[in-house]
């Protein structure tokens, strides 16, 4: 299945992107759902699959984390349905998030799908990322607040919603339309005819996950164990005090540290492909042989990245599920980055590179990528 989105894209990034939410009428033309209520109800009963039940009853919010191993007494109103990272386990969900690859692989977090109930939605909320919500079958309202200082609070332990907003959006969704939402801008969505819905989702880290996750590299590569130095020491008139040229010192010790440009590239690379959700990696047994990858790409068959992978080339170097690899072909490695389906076509004399093939075999019998049955 693939689909085609409707959209002028260097238009939409100038006028809306980060800027200002939108609706996109009739993005998707003729949409046709990539899976059915019973599917995604099959995958919030896997333990792999993180998914939450949401509803609201005589008033009071409910919020409940899977695997469920029933849905039985929910009723016809007021509740939803949430799998996250679907486009990991459902290959046909997965076609949706591709037309958005016009934006950086990196960015993306994953393809988060929802069932809803007349009356079932999560409330007025706020999310600190860029958000394209399809509308599937059914319709749902939507209504978007401008991006001001509100308060929230917890209606349930597991849900923050947001006070009362004045809408600057308020209107209905229709199969195949697209509500684009930046950072900061309350929304909430009311169902009015049982619907799917497809949030595709691009995250963009914070200074603290930044910060963290750098001096956990530290930490594992046992990096900064250069200690302070003042051999210019003289005597101090007042003990008590940290001096400005010792407080720059310091400092200077742990920016020095960022800028080593290995070491953060490095760290980089593993950051931005370290998956936030489960992957449905299946190791091959038996593991293919070098000569059946090499003689199956000459023969024209093509390989499929997993769904969900990360593979990104970060200054020159090559990462892939939080790991550096070394690919010895750049252009081979290029197109591992850049495609997600590669066969004799992409790949060219790299498919009669013995050192090549011999990489590309470890990363097919680890499950990254697979021959189409």
């Amino acid at each position: 299945m693939s689909y085609r989105l409707d959209l002028n894209w260097p238009e939409f990034l100038e006028r809306y992107w980060q800027k200002r939410p939108v609706i996109l009428k009739n993005a998707f033309p003729d949409f046709v759902d990539p899976i059915t209520p019973d599917e995604l109800a099959g995958l919030a009963m896997e333990a792999e699959v993180d998914s939450r039940l949401v509803s609201q009853r005589n008033g009071q919010w409910h919020a409940s984390n899977g695997p469920f191993e029933h849905f039985d007494n929910l009723g016809e109103t007021g509740w939803s349905l949430l799998a996250q990272a679907v486009n990991h386990w459902h290959t046909p969900s997965a076609a949706l998030v591709r037309p958005f690859r016009v934006l950086p692989d990196w960015r993306l977090d994953d393809l988060m799908v929802s069932f809803s109930v007349p009356g079932g939605g999560v409330g007025p909320h706020i999310d600190q990322y860029d958000v394209f919500i399809i509308q599937g079958m059914g319709r749902r309202r939507w209504r978007v607040g401008d991006k001001l200082p509100l308060k929230q609070f917890c209606p349930h332990p597991a849900l923050l919603h947001v006070e009362p907003f004045t809408p600057i959006i308020d209107e209905d969704l229709e199969p195949g339309d697209i509500l684009y939402i930046p950072p900061g801008f309350p929304h909430d969505g009311l169902t009015h005819e049982t619907a799917l819905n497809y949030s595709v989702g691009f995250r963009g880290p914070n200074s603290r996950d930044l910060i963290s996750s750098f001096a956990d590299y530290v930490l594992e590569n046992d990096l900064g164990s250069e200690h302070y130095s003042d051999a210019d020491l003289t005597c101090r008139e007042h003990p008590g005090r940290v001096e400005d040229d010792e407080l720059e010192r310091l400092r200077t010790m742990m920016i020095d540290m960022i800028n080593q440009p290995e070491d953060f590239k490095n760290w980089l690379g593993c950051f931005v492909t370290t998956p936030r959700h489960e992957l449905d990696i299946a190791p091959v047994r038996p593991p293919f042989e070098q000569h059946e990858i090499a003689d199956a790409l000459m023969n024209g068959e093509v390989l499929t990245r997993l769904n969900g992978l990360k593979v990104l080339q970060v200054g020159g170097g090559f990462f892939i599920n939080s790991e550096r690899l070394e690919i010895h072909d750049p252009v081979a490695a290029d197109c591992l980055c850049r495609y997600a389906v590669i066969g004799k076509k992409e790949l060219g004399n790299a498919c009669q590179n013995p050192r090549f093939i011999a990489e590309l075999t470890t990363l097919v019998n680890q499950g990254y990528w697979f021959f189409d049955e």
